[in-house]
């Protein structure tokens, strides 16, 4: 079979850490690897150059988008796949890959990330996030100096919603199992170059969004609140695909300072919008924490039976953990026991997941 048609960029600064092991990965699928470094002081470009097709030098400008167009301006393909250098690919199926290439060559591509999380010692689970990552460059480009997004190169076709399909890659991120005081001066970074994209961005409300998480890093629920609240009366379509998340993101917000009953009126609002698993297993939450189980008990298990359950990731453990705990209370024994079995099955794939990460780490 043909090479794959398609082009890696990696935008890379002092990753020695993790390079390596990321392009490992990679090599094996037949794509072509680009990396752009933006200024690295340690041994990432020679690691780099020990498995990439292409290591270039791009100045860094405080704008992730920029470096990664000009990665893509490098690439000898028009498909684009962008990952970050702590992302570790474990399987591709490239037979998939290539039917939806052919059969939606104007589409985009949604990683399935399982983002590696760590508790108080040690990592703790993983959390899927669907992040669009693959692209036609004659049709698209990445915008915003930071949390970059792929838009339409023609402006004029902005406001349509731009359809996807989910890549048939599986890929695990390390980004989010940081000690504390790098994460915050991650964060950190991350609200200066966000401050700057406010004042030129006509979508405020999605970089109030990004705002609020890196505020509930660094200041705490209070001022992550505020700038979630900020987001939503800033949305500049319902449709956009971060909208969701604002939401949800609010409501936790809310309940955790003991704003329950803001939270559940907040996600009822938009309840009839999104029509997701992991809408719906945050709703669940909200009624959880509220005390309301048998809502909740509802909701936890209709998130059992909708077709992108997956996209929970390890917190589908929590929520047969949860459905577990209410039948007990209610002295429902035999329904109980009928959702352990599952509970094991899917706590067994978090643990394989979180082990995997371990060595990769090691």
């Amino acid at each position: 079979m043909s090479k794959l048609p398609v082009t890696v960029c990696i935008i890379a600064k002092n990753e020695e850490k993790f390079i390596g092991d990321c392009l490992k990965h990679l090599r094996p699928y037949g794509m072509e690897i680009i990396v752009a470094d933006t200024g690295s002081t340690d041994r990432t470009k020679e690691i780099a150059a020990m498995y990439a097709d292409k290591v270039v030098d791009f100045e860094w400008v405080n704008d992730f988008s920029a470096a990664r167009n000009y990665c893509a301006s490098c690439a000898s393909n028009n498909w684009i796949l962008a990952l970050d250098c702590d992302e570790y690919v474990n399987a591709i199926d490239v037979r998939i890959l290539r039917i939806l290439m052919q059969k939606f060559p104007k589409h985009t591509g949604v990683l399935r990330l399982k983002n590696i999380t760590r508790g108080a010692n040690d990592y703790a689970g993983y959390v899927n996030s669907d992040i669009p990552r693959f692209y036609n460059r004659n049709y698209y480009l990445f915008e915003y100096s930071i949390h970059e997004q792929i838009c339409r190169k023609d402006i004029s076709k902005r406001d349509i919603p731009i359809d996807s399909f989910l890549l048939p890659v599986d890929v695990v991120h390390h980004g989010y199992a940081l000690d504390d005081e790098t994460m915050k001066l991650k964060q950190e970074r991350n609200l200066e170059l966000l401050y700057r994209e406010l004042e030129k961005t006509p979508d405020k409300g999605y970089v109030y969004f990004q705002i609020g998480q890196s505020l509930l890093t660094t200041e705490g629920y209070e001022k992550a609140i505020d700038a979630y609240e900020k987001g939503i009366e800033n949305i500049a379509e319902i449709e956009g695909v971060y909208v969701p998340e604002l939401i949800m993101s609010l409501a936790y917000a809310y309940a955790d300072t003991g704003r329950t009953q803001d939270a559940l009126a907040l996600m009822e609002k938009y309840a009839p919008l999104f029509q997701t698993a992991k809408y719906t297993y945050a709703y669940a939450n909200i009624l959880w924490a509220s005390d309301q189980m048998l809502k909740a008990l509802g909701n936890y298990i209709k998130v059992t039976t909708m077709k992108d359950m997956s996209s929970l990731g390890s917190e589908l453990t929590t929520c047969y953990g949860r459905i577990i705990q209410i039948y007990e209370a209610f002295g429902e024994k035999e329904m109980a026991e009928n959702f352990h079995q599952r509970f094991l099955e899917y706590n067994a794939r978090k643990e394989r997941i979180v082990e995997r990460a371990k060595e990769l780490e090691e």
